[in-house]
């Protein structure tokens, strides 16, 4: 078939290499070029064995890190509440590694990819401003905001255009979004401006009353990515490249752990970002026809489980292997999203629970911590043994 992809960030380029595996000609349209700002995203077992099928475990290898583990620590005196092994007992156990990567890297990783699959096309700077679809197809309209341009033609439309998704509002209408109370900062540390062995080659989240902060390897050990969540009202950007003021970064997390202020005290200044984080319940239905949606077009999701880029490359896999079936287009489609619109839920709900979870504090926090110290494994190991290339032969 001929499949159009709205969106070149990771879900739409990894649906236009699993799709083309299949033989299927895509286009992708981006409507600036093929790359991100971005910081660190984290690629668990469950989208990272996704990944490994397309052939690109050597590249992400030579770019990501492989930690050792996830740990949480007090937000004051540093002391452990929990930890999990990850590293070769991930291996050992899922079958594939679990990667922390710049996103930037990523991207070029699957835009490299991209480029050299002779059936994938990708089209930058080609902005969708709208789309139609009859019994026999779809058609895509690409313009510059002013000017229609170009229309193109195919059998599918995937829209993978992110939380501001052009083509969720062209089937079911703008929405309007509840703003969280949370704002998130993300930040880059070059690790030579560090003291050795102040991060430790893990997934590290502080928890906090009213905030936390995560901290991990990216590039290879070269740098080591922040994301803290402060909760505050008043400024509700929801954009991921507002640049951020320093000092307010360092007010937020006064009275913290000294780690934490080694690590904001000698953070790039021109890698420090702020954004709203808003909330969107799941959907009840994505697509319609022969037009769907991937990823945060359908289910955007707040980063307190570290799954949004995992949830999009999944639904690439079940996508692809759900028109692989040899049913209709439309049947297709809807098993796809029946397949998916559960775990996709649930992943959502978990990490707006977990938004309150990690920012409790007094008595609260004793019994999370309790809690977490006595819980086991149970929630990664539902989250990592979902294998997406297998789902639709069940």
């Amino acid at each position: 078939m001929n499949i159009l992809i709205c969106g070149g960030g990771i879900g739409g380029l990894t649906a236009a290499l699993c799709l083309a595996g299949y033989g299927h000609e895509v286009t992708v349209f981006e409507a600036g070029e093929f790359g991100e700002i971005g910081a660190g995203i984290q690629l668990s077992p469950n989208c990272s064995r996704v990944l490994h099928a397309l052939g690109l475990e050597d590249a992400l290898r030579a770019r990501a890190f492989l930690p050792e583990g996830i740990q949480f620590r007090h937000w004051r005196n540093g002391r452990v509440i929990g930890e999990s092994a990850l590293g070769d007992a991930v291996v050992t156990r899922y079958g594939t590694p679990y990667y922390h990567i710049h996103r930037g890297d990523l991207l070029r990783v699957l835009v490299e990819a991209a480029d050299r699959a002779p059936n994938v096309l990708l089209r930058a700077n080609a902005r969708v401003s709208g789309f139609d679809q009859h019994a026999r197809g779809v058609e895509v309209a690409i313009g510059d905001g002013v000017n229609q341009l170009e229309v193109y033609k195919g059998d599918v439309l995937i829209g993978a255009d992110g939380i501001h998704s052009i083509i969720r509002a062209g089937l079911w209408g703008s929405e309007k979004p509840r703003f969280t109370g949370n704002v998130a900062w993300r930040a880059l540390v070059p690790v030579e401006r560090l003291p050795q062995g102040l991060v430790r080659p893990m997934s590290t989240a502080w928890w906090g009353p009213q905030r936390h902060f995560v901290h991990y390897y990216v590039r290879g050990g070269s740098l080591v990515n922040c994301v803290c969540v402060v909760e505050k009202d008043g400024w509700e950007v929801e954009s991921w490249t507002t640049p951020g003021d320093y000092d307010e970064l360092k007010a937020d997390f006064a009275g913290w752990h000294r780690d934490i202020h080694q690590l904001i005290d000698n953070a790039d200044k021109d890698s420090l970002y702020k954004w709203a984080l808003f909330d969107r319940p799941p959907m009840s239905q994505w697509g319609r026809d022969r037009v769907t949606l991937l990823g945060d077009a359908c289910h955007p999701t707040l980063p307190f489980m570290a799954q949004g880029a995992a949830m999009a490359i999944e639904d690439s896999a079940v996508l692809a292997g759900c028109l692989e079936q040899g049913d209709p287009v439309a049947a297709s489609l809807q098993r796809y999203e029946d397949l998916r619109r559960s775990r996709t839920a649930g992943v959502q709900n978990g990490s707006r629970r977990n938004a309150k979870m990690f920012h409790l504090s007094g008595i609260k926090a004793w019994l999370r911590n309790r809690a977490v110290r006595a819980g086991g494994n149970r929630a990664m190991e539902a989250l990592y043994s979902y294998n997406a290339l297998e789902v639709t032969n069940s």
